[in-house]
């Protein structure tokens, strides 16, 4: 764990639990290379603007990675936490001068394990920002554990799907990909993916109902890549549907970005 190049401090992070403003993105990170990398510092970009008015400087982000990397196994996940550890909860509207963490933990190389998610009505706050308030998430994605789920599957107001709690979801009908319309997170594989396929992406308002006439579902991620989804509450699909395997292809075929 590194801020701005050098071992973070007890102080310095306790911002991060006490104050709890800033955002992050994911990275799988193999031989110093990470796949859709430009995408990932975009979106450090454009966060850094919309939470603290600044202007990120994504060399110096690059440069802390590699230090950060240094003597680690690969592949890895690394996660960057943009933030300021001066900024307090009463004068959360001072000037802020982001700082960059880094930390990194082991990645696995196995294919991710099918997941059964529960359905609940959620919206995350600022849902395009990945930010890191992650309370609400990760209560009803304990919730959904404890009933014996892996994770669960955001509804907005209207009943309509949104995202996984830190995943996108996609749908398979016939030959065709079929991502929720709703405003959530875009996802870096998400958009890898779409990039890649030669067919046209569609979009469409879904709801639980129209759920049984997919033939199969999926989740995507960065640390994690295509993982199947074999339920939604009590609509289930295989595990093994072609269409999977043909996005954990093309997933794996897209060439990554050096560091």
């Amino acid at each position: 764990m590194e801020l701005n190049g050098a071992p973070a401090t007890l102080d310095q992070i306790k911002a991060l639990a006490l104050t709890n403003y800033g955002h992050f993105t994911s990275m799988l990170v193999e031989e110093n290379r990470v796949r859709g990398l430009s995408l990932h510092l975009e979106r450090l970009v454009r966060d850094c603007r919309h939470l603290f008015n600044v202007e990120l400087d994504t060399d110096r982000v690059r440069e802390f990675i590699r230090k950060a990397l240094a003597g680690a196994e690969q592949p890895t996940t690394a996660r960057v936490t943009i933030y300021d550890p001066t900024l307090e909860m009463g004068a959360i509207g001072a000037t802020a001068k982001p700082h960059v963490l880094v930390t990194t933990r082991p990645a696995s190389t196995e294919q991710p394990a099918p997941w059964r998610v529960q359905a609940v009505s959620y919206r995350r706050e600022d849902p395009a920002i990945k930010h890191v308030g992650l309370f609400g998430a990760m209560k009803h994605r304990r919730a959904a554990q404890r009933d014996g789920f892996d994770d669960v599957l955001f509804l907005n107001p209207d009943g309509t799907i949104s995202e996984i709690a830190t995943s996108n979801i996609g749908f398979v009908r016939g030959d065709q990909i079929v991502w929720p319309r709703s405003e959530w997170l875009a996802g870096v594989t998400m958009g890898l993916l779409r990039q890649g396929l030669d067919e046209a992406v569609t979009e469409e308002p879904l709801t639980l109902s129209d759920l049984p006439a997919f033939d199969a579902a999926f989740a995507t991620n960065a640390a994690s890549g295509v993982r199947a989804i074999v339920a939604v509450d009590g609509t289930e699909w295989p595990d093994d549907h072609p269409k999977l395997g043909e996005l954990r292809e093309l997933y794996a075929e897209i060439p990554g970005e050096e560091i």
